[in-house]
């Protein structure tokens, strides 16, 4: 079993642990052989709001953690800007493993990847999934999207609501994308609000 699987999701759920000793051992691609550690997601694991990135870079495959670099620094401060802390939410990727020089996954390795990730949302459950990228945004909500024209605009899985939104390390390249990201935030802080005064 990985080394840092034990700590990469909350002991609280069983099933959540057990997913992640599954992906720690998961060959379905080559990702693994060049990875350090898997990246298996962590936060509450009965959060109402999960955010799902692309894959691990060299900082979150170091560390076996997502979203721990300068992206992730970023939106630790999206998140407060809402007055959520990553306690309160869950966050994973698409992929499980680093993709070799942080390129983008390929088809076949979101492909092999996308069952986890979709297990680890009917354990955790949200009611909220906000898609950073374009990479998640075309596994979760439609293999042809675009971002540019998706984002900020409510979409629906099932019984959960889903705001495609751009990746954070967009907005390190662009700053002028956060003005956007911002306003797609408010409508999520907006819906968590009323969601959970009917709970």
């Amino acid at each position: 079993m990985d080394g840092h699987s034990s700590r990469l999701q909350p002991a609280g759920d069983n099933s959540l642990v057990e997913l992640a000793r599954e992906v720690s051992l998961c060959r379905r691609c080559s990702l693994r052989e060049s990875s350090t550690h898997i990246v298996f997601g962590e936060g509450d694991d009965k959060a109402r709001l999960f955010l799902v990135g692309e894959g691990p870079g060299a900082e979150e495959d170091k560390m076996g953690r997502p979203f721990v670099g300068r992206a992730g620094q970023l939106l630790n401060r999206i998140l407060q800007a809402i007055n959520l802390s990553r306690e309160e939410v869950y966050i994973s990727n698409v992929v499980k493993c680093r993709p070799p020089g942080n390129r983008l996954p390929t088809g076949g390795e979101v492909e092999a990847c996308l069952p986890y990730l979709k297990r680890q949302i009917e354990i955790i459950n949200p009611q909220i999934i906000v898609c950073l990228g374009s990479l998640a945004t075309r596994a979760l909500v439609d293999p042809k999207a675009y971002i540019t024209k998706l984002r900020g605009q409510w979409q629906k899985m099932g019984t959960r609501y889903i705001m495609p939104t751009f990746h954070p390390s967009a907005l390190l390249r662009d700053p002028s994308k956060k003005k956007l990201v911002w306003q797609d935030m408010q409508k999520v802080e907006a819906v968590y609000k009323s969601l959970n005064q009917v709970m």
